[in-house]
């Protein structure tokens, strides 16, 4: 498909092409603020407050999001490591993304285009949590297919960036319980014959992030012959927004990702929708190292909170214009720790 012309260049969309072609994808966002209080471990029943501990089982694809362990507030090797950093270093080193509009994106109307989203409130609530501090972070942009290699090489103590939760990444990494619901959709122009996740993709080139799921199911879905074999999935790029730059230059005709992130690429291009329902079912975790099990537990006993106090503030804030005021379908489900060590 030919380039003749740029589709909806607005403000945001503009912003949202340079951020896609930054050469930088690690950045440092050193912020001081006084230090907070720290949050007193809880009992063991609060701890399962919101979920239940039962027997682990073998991970099958729709009950990947409960193979994770029961919360604590219990330092181990992992929190001791963090806290034992010293001075400017002492903060939580996290994995982000910076170009996803509303959930970690550098925002250009903020002083020092600050680092913003639904993905970093929660970062923000971890260290507070952790440090004491909610701005002792420090943030590292990481691409879509980095994300589990900066965990294993230990160059983040954390991913917290639109990750879903698989049966296959927890071989690798380990997950929190989920903290949000979405599915798989279709973004496209509006003017597209294309209608959704469907035979309209035949003929038609597809762009998705490199190891994604978005890839994964695609692939998957060709070979079954659930897609059309003459679909081009061949268009893979390092972050989402990378497709939507794309998708704008003309040199793809569709985009498949998570439907949140879709939203959030929508509002950037009015010339842009959703086509068609979400045809999966995903939920985001926090993933971490497979053997920082104190972490893994920390970072639940934050999320059992947050779900009670600070998630529906943090969606109305970044969300809601895009995915709507009810927030109940992007609510993920009380969750199951069926993971015990």
């Amino acid at each position: 498909m030919g380039v003749s012309r740029l589709r909806g260049w607005g403000g945001v969309g503009t912003m949202a092409v340079l951020c896609a072609l930054a050469l930088a994808f690690v950045l440092l966002l050193p912020r001081t603020l006084a230090a907070h209080h720290h949050h007193a471990p809880d009992r063991a029943g609060r701890q399962l407050a919101e979920g239940s501990q039962v027997r682990a089982g073998a991970c099958e694809d729709g009950e990947a999001q409960n193979q994770t362990l029961a919360p604590s507030g219990a330092d181990g090797p992992a929190i001791d490591a963090i806290k034992a950093r010293e001075g400017a270093k002492r903060k939580l080193i996290v994995g982000v993304d910076q170009n996803s509009y509303r959930w970690g994106y550098r925002n250009p109307n903020t002083e020092g285009a600050r680092l913003e989203g639904f993905d970093i409130d929660l970062v923000h609530r971890i260290a507070q949590d952790i440090l004491g501090d909610p701005d002792a972070v420090q943030f590292k942009a990481i691409p879509t297919n980095q994300r589990i290699p900066a965990i294993q090489d230990g160059r983040v103590d954390m991913v917290v960036r639109t990750m879903t939760i698989t049966c296959d990444r927890l071989g690798q990494v380990a997950f929190s319980a989920p903290y949000f619901k979405t599915g798989q959709q279709v973004l496209a122009p509006k003017s597209s014959p294309v209608t959704g996740y469907n035979d309209t993709l035949a003929g038609k080139k597809v762009c998705t992030a490199a190891g994604s799921t978005a890839y994964a199911k695609l692939e998957a879905d060709r070979k079954s012959g659930t897609l059309p074999a003459s679909t081009d999935i061949s268009t893979t790029v390092p972050n989402q927004l990378d497709c939507l730059v794309r998708l704008q230059l003309g040199e793809v005709d569709a985009v498949v990702t998570d439907g949140a992130l879709a939203a959030s690429q929508a509002a950037q291009d009015p010339t842009v929708e959703l086509k068609g329902a979400p045809f999966t079912t995903e939920y985001y975790g926090v993933a971490m190292k497979k053997d920082a099990t104190d972490l893994v537990r920390r970072v639940n006993r934050v999320l059992v909170a947050y779900r009670a106090s600070g998630w529906q503030a943090s969606y109305d804030t970044w969300l809601s214009a895009t995915l709507g005021r009810d927030s109940s379908a992007s609510r993920p489900p009380a969750p199951q720790y069926l993971r015990t060590s």
